[in-house]
């Protein structure tokens, strides 16, 4: 379920957007003035702000000022009677990631909404897609990895043994369990097959990036 905060100091508006909102399924709370908003922002696990400008305290600009410079990626929605172009640009130079004019109606911040928390989703679905170590990243949907930037395309034994070690970053896996998990029973564990492809992987992703552990087996460099 998803939360979101409605910093806005109008009662009336703010009563509206959130029955609206918690009608369709949504978690809200309300934040009349900027520190309000400022603290819920950074003090909490949020999923969108819909902003207004005008909230006592701070302009609305500096309180999304202010969350984009501690580090804070949540999507933005500004909601405001400002309709002045120097004022949109404002806010999306500030960081926001939409600006609606009031008045407006509701089933077009609920469609914003959406749109943005969709976005969201779409890109952490696609970050589950990466594994990354150093400059060296697997896509796990492509089946592609990329060295430095460039596209480099392995076999599907060299691409899940690769996929074994970036699930393990800095473990000492042994060569039976690479066995195991790249090649089932299909080999003898007394096969060298997991030093052979291993020398393969050096190759192509780099020399120093899977180091041998004497007597035990093969790390991923983290």
């Amino acid at each position: 379920m998803n939360r979101i905060i409605i910093a806005e100091d109008e009662p009336r508006i703010a009563a509206f957007v959130e029955k609206g909102l918690r009608s369709h399924g949504f978690t809200t709370v309300t934040a009349g003035d900027a520190m309000s908003a400022i603290d819920m922002v950074i003090g909490a696990d949020f999923d969108l702000l819909i902003l207004d400008l005008g909230l006592p305290g701070k302009d609305g600009i500096e309180v999304l000022e202010e969350i984009r410079g501690q580090g804070a990626g949540i999507p933005v929605i500004i909601l405001t009677a400002r309709d002045d172009i120097q004022d949109k640009v404002a806010g999306f130079e500030a960081g926001a990631d939409d600006y609606m004019t009031k008045p407006f109606r509701f089933e077009e911040l609920l469609v914003r909404i959406k749109a943005r928390l969709r976005n969201i989703k779409s890109a952490q679905t696609q970050e589950e897609n990466l594994l990354s170590i150093g400059d060296v990243v697997l896509d796990l949907r492509s089946r592609k990895v990329k060295v430095r930037g460039e596209t480099i395309e392995l076999p599907a034994r060299e691409f899940t043994l690769a996929e074994t070690f970036f699930r393990h970053p800095g473990q000492v896996m042994s060569r039976e369990q690479l066995l195991d998990r790249v090649w089932g029973y299909d080999y003898d564990p007394g096969s060298n097959i997991v030093d052979v492809y291993v020398g393969y992987l050096r190759k192509k992703l780099g020399s120093k990036l899977i180091e041998t552990v004497r007597g035990m087996g093969y790390r991923l460099r983290k």
